[in-house]
């Protein structure tokens, strides 16, 4: 088997990657944990309607889904990835240890939250994240899409996020709410 590169999911990755996948595993990371703690100007929302987006951030540990690519597709892999998740600098590319469901550690690239970084959301109550998501909208599309598919892929891959599924069962209830106020 050639050598292979790793990245490392815990978003929408985890199911539309956006490069070929040699490999694919459930994987945990170990020190940090899935947070909607980013506010997105442009994937999900925008500067006058903000979405918020999955950061990964210290603390406790992440399931997701490991990917690997051959090593002579690791520098345009990591360009894609860069282009993609780098929109703006509030994410940092780290390449940490995570554990493959078989067992075996594996060094892989992934995308970490800044919490120096202006878009960095600190802890929100649950009304104000749910006024958020409902609200914005970017190049992605509707940031209560991202999350509700999130969840969707989450439990698929049976795992589970009490926190999220709780936030987009709330989304569902009344997905066309919009904040208080606005029009």
């Amino acid at each position: 088997m050639p050598e292979l590169v790793w990245v490392f999911g815990y978003g929408s990755l985890m199911w539309r990657p956006g490069f070929p996948v040699d490999r694919s595993e459930p994987a945990r990371l170990d020190g940090w944990h899935r947070r909607l703690c980013i506010w997105s100007y442009h994937w999900r929302g925008t500067r006058s309607r903000p979405g918020l987006v999955l950061g990964l951030d210290r603390g406790g540990c992440c399931w997701g889904r490991a990917l690997a690519v051959a090593a002579e597709r690791e520098a345009e892999t990591l360009s894609y990835l860069d282009g993609r998740e780098l929109v703006s600098d509030v994410y940092e590319r780290r390449r940490l240890p995570v554990v493959l469901a078989c067992g075996d550690t594996v060094e892989a690239w992934t995308y970490v939250a800044r919490p120096d970084h202006p878009q960095f959301a600190r802890e929100l109550d649950e009304e104000t994240t749910l006024a958020t998501i409902r609200a914005a909208c970017g190049h992605g599309g509707r940031c209560l899409d991202y999350v509700v598919e999130t969840v969707a892929h989450l439990r698929a891959m049976g795992i589970g996020e009490p926190e999220l599924e709780r936030l987009a069962q709330r989304l569902l209830e009344f997905p066309d709410q919009t904040r208080r106020g606005e029009t």
